[in-house]
């Protein structure tokens, strides 16, 4: 007999309904283990039933051993279900979720022009520098970070660097990080906010310009080409995306509350699974 069928009963599934919804693993403590979401629950509990041992099956094998009870709630849809649960995840954290549970983390950029200095600020704790116009929340803080201190490298070539203790001035807040410049090109501000805001690249594309003509960074060639990919990197898959995610639902606010920024893009998903559901 399977593992599933005797610690679950032989008729589970039979119980289970075929409607979207959300489904919960306990420990036999009562521990919340994890949350999954399925347009079919019976469907996709079976799919814990019928573990093997290969490598993509690991993970719901190890759920079912240190699973005790399952429950399950219906959505009146996949969006409905997919939506409960993220929130589920952010407020509970069961133990075996992973996506969505740290949403706190999610990083924001900040900008703020003092005279002829512009300031950059990482952070994810926006409140705490009510100075900056933040964009985001996105979601990876390693590219997010990694381009931060690319940027910072690169500014240094076409600006001056405010020294450490003028940024501090701002405050400080863990995960945090502020970045200053004198004298950038005119209207680079402006550029960088729509990069950050990942309406446009032309800032990039102007500094990438900028650069070529300095002596000292085509000197650097290679580890200018690696900083600029970074940035670019982040443009790619964190801002851009989030653009793009917000016209496409017609997401007013921002920027982007952390805990709002996977339901956001769950429902673009969601969306376009819809529409390819109806198209068959």
């Amino acid at each position: 007999m399977r593992l599933f069928d005797r610690k679950f009963g032989p008729g589970f599934l039979t119980r289970v309904p075929t409607a979207p919804g959300v489904y919960q693993l306990f420990d036999d403590a009562g521990v919340l283990l994890y949350v999954g979401k399925a347009g079919n629950l019976r469907r996709r509990l079976g799919q814990y039933r019928a573990t093997t041992r290969r490598k993509p099956d690991r993970k719901r094998r190890v759920l079912v051993r240190a699973a005790a009870r399952i429950t399950w709630e219906v959505c009146e849809s996949p969006l409905a279900a997919a939506l409960t649960e993220i929130r589920l995840i952010q407020s509970l954290r069961p133990r075996r979720n992973v996506a969505s549970a740290f949403s706190f983390l999610y990083p924001f950029l900040g900008l703020h022009e003092d005279g002829p200095e512009t300031y950059f600020c990482l952070t994810t704790a926006p409140a705490a520098f009510p100075a900056f116009a933040f964009h985001g929340a996105y979601r990876s803080l390693p590219v997010t970070r990694e381009a931060v201190h690319a940027l910072g490298r690169l500014l240094r070539f076409v600006g001056h660097p405010v020294p450490a203790h003028r940024c501090r001035r701002f405050g400080a807040a863990r995960h945090a990080r502020i970045l200053g410049f004198r004298r950038l090109p005119p209207g680079a501000a402006a550029g960088w906010h729509a990069l950050l805001r990942g309406d446009s690249r032309e800032a990039l594309e102007s500094l990438s310009v900028a650069l070529l003509e300095h002596p000292a960074a085509t000197a650097r060639r290679a580890e200018i080409q690696e900083d600029l990919h970074a940035v670019a990197l982040f443009f790619d898959v964190e801002a851009g995306p989030l653009a793009r995610a917000r016209a496409a639902t017609g997401y007013a606010a921002y920027p982007v509350p952390q805990a709002e920024r996977d339901l956001l893009f769950t429902e673009v998903r969601e969306g376009a699974a819809a529409r390819g559901r109806s198209a068959d």
